[in-house]
């Protein structure tokens, strides 16, 4: 697993290095792919369920499963995010951050680094003999204290030899409550903020999942495991 989520990193990074106003989102997804193909891995979104790309790359409203397209060029002050995952000998890696196009305002980016801030109070708690919704909360927290909307539709989960096991990782929960971690266990946390509402809804092409009232949104995404003492993430170089 840690393998597999080294190609992931791999990926995500060159996705993002060469994201930039007038780059299409399907140069990005070749991209990954390339990268992850190298590394004698296969893509852990690709055929998924029906998944026609390599990288979910959503953009600005856009919250998660936006679909790579050659019509999807960047523009300056957007912002990207990019979802990749690898398979590496039967075991997956699983990664999303969100990327700055060219100069963005700031509070899109106060939306970015208040995902990440989430992201990393919630694997904060990624250690054993903590509880699920502990992991859950700091999400959540971190989210409302800043004002924005923490997603509910949409959340972590369980990662393997499968990309989706149990237990889902909500982005909203209270502490002290959920299945208790226990050392070994692999998680996909990826935090799902709104600058505004927290509802969303999927557009008519049963994939992009966007904000209902517009508002920006960002993804950030580890694969983490549970650790005795300390948390391990996966999805690093």
């Amino acid at each position: 697993m840690a393998e597999a989520g080294r190609i992931s990193i791999l990926a995500l990074q060159a996705t993002g290095a060469a994201a930039c106003p007038g780059v299409s989102t399907l140069e990005l997804d070749h991209i990954a792919e390339d990268i992850i193909r190298e590394h004698g891995a296969v893509s852990a979104f690709k055929g998924y369920l029906g998944y026609p790309a390599t990288i979910c790359a959503s953009i600005n409203d856009e919250l998660v499963h936006g679909i790579p397209s050659a019509e999807r060029v960047l523009s300056d002050g957007d912002i990207l995010t990019v979802d990749v995952g690898a398979i590496y000998q039967g075991y997956v890696g699983d990664n999303a951050d969100t990327f700055a196009i060219g100069t963005i305002d700031d509070e899109s980016q106060r939306l970015i680094d208040t995902t990440r801030a989430a992201l990393y109070a919630a694997i904060d708690r990624c250690v054993e003999g903590n509880r699920l919704g502990d992991v859950s909360a700091a999400i959540q927290a971190t989210a409302e204290e800043a004002g924005y909307g923490a997603v509910r539709e949409y959340c972590g989960h369980g990662i393997g030899a499968k990309m989706h096991e149990e237990p889902s990782v909500p982005n909203v929960g209270k502490p002290g409550t959920g299945p208790r971690l226990r050392a070994g266990m692999t998680l996909a946390i990826e935090p799902m903020l709104t600058a505004g509402d927290f509802r969303v809804q999927v557009r008519d092409d049963g994939w992009t999942v966007v904000t209902q009232d517009g508002s920006r949104c960002a993804q950030i995404e580890h694969t983490v495991a549970i650790g005795k003492d300390a948390p391990l993430i996966l999805t690093v170089i």
